[in-house]
């Protein structure tokens, strides 16, 4: 039984004038209760309760103990309540950072139903491809597509979402339209490379249960995901990216799936924040509140 637990027993001992009465309270065995009061008159080495057949007393130490226990326990509670205040009412400045497209299409044109359950959060978000250094700048949680390769970080699942293959009218027209990953090697692809390297990311299909991988040629390369469908829009190559983002021009015919017997690889989304900062009430309920929200638009991502 730790200190708190042995001060919160003597109080009531004291206020029930029983040793089982208390340990009844307590929910605790009688002997627990002896052996709990026998270890804390040892540790201050001064005798707290005078025991009868019939009753138990405070000594005068006691009667002083006790009141100061009554105090300090008091206060406990009311830190503790005024925690669960901060943690069910959160406030202050809440610093996201994610991609321009989950912000405009997904998070933000949702961000007022946040807002009205935790009015006291004021919400700065940040858009952009390269990975935020998160102590340095002040962020406190980063959305990010892909797996996770930054240690330091946790990494909390959001979704999983599906990919497609897909180029302009145009660019088939001119080039034709590859019926077979084999096809490939005759293609151009738009080329995404990170904003903190130059290197790109290949072309990826599900072929027998593995995925396999087609690095392509091309002469375009952007490191904005609105740059990368606007030259898949203008004929500059083959794209790959979640389907959510395409959605409308896959519908309208500007672009068009390809390959579409061979899937595209589920694209895991994150959330991401520093290992060794405590979670604060209003991280966690962002992060509570964005898997509720790609949750309903992808399918729950795995623990």
């Amino acid at each position: 039984m730790d200190r708190f637990e042995s001060l919160q027993l003597f109080t009531r001992i004291v206020e029930l004038g029983s040793f089982s009465r208390a340990a009844m309270a307590l929910d605790i065995p009688r002997a627990t209760a002896t052996h709990a009061i026998k270890e804390l008159e040892a540790r201050l080495a001064t005798r707290l309760l005078e025991r009868t057949t019939r009753h138990v007393r405070p000594t005068l130490d006691g009667q002083a103990f006790y009141e100061r226990c009554v105090h300090v326990l008091s206060e406990l509670d009311e830190a503790e309540s005024s925690l669960r205040h901060v943690a069910s009412n959160p406030r202050g400045v809440l610093r996201v950072d994610m991609h321009g497209t989950h912000a405009t299409r997904i998070v933000l044109p949702s961000i007022d139903g946040f807002r009205d359950r935790y009015p006291g959060i004021d919400l700065v978000v940040s858009s952009g491809d390269r990975l935020v250094d998160l102590v340095r700048e002040g962020v406190d949680c980063v959305i990010r597509a892909g797996r996770p390769r930054d240690s330091s970080l946790v990494a909390r699942p959001l979704a999983v979402m599906p990919q497609v293959v897909c180029a302009s009218p145009a660019y088939l027209a001119r080039f034709g339209t590859p019926r077979h990953p084999d096809d490939l090697a005759g293609h151009q692809a738009v080329r995404f490379f990170a904003s903190q390297g130059t290197a790109d990311y290949p072309l990826e299909l599900v072929i027998d249960g593995q995925v396999r991988s087609y690095a392509l040629g091309g002469w375009m390369s952007v490191n904005d995901a609105e740059n990368y469908v606007t030259c898949a829009l203008r004929g500059c190559g083959l794209i790959q990216l979640p389907r959510f983002h395409v959605l409308d021009e896959l519908r309208d015919g500007r672009l068009v799936e390809v390959l579409a017997e061979w899937p595209s690889p589920d694209l895991p989304l994150s959330v991401l924040y520093p290992s060794h900062r405590q979670l604060s009430p209003r991280v966690r309920v962002f992060i509570d509140w964005l898997r509720a929200l790609y949750e309903d638009r992808f399918a729950p991502a795995a623990p």
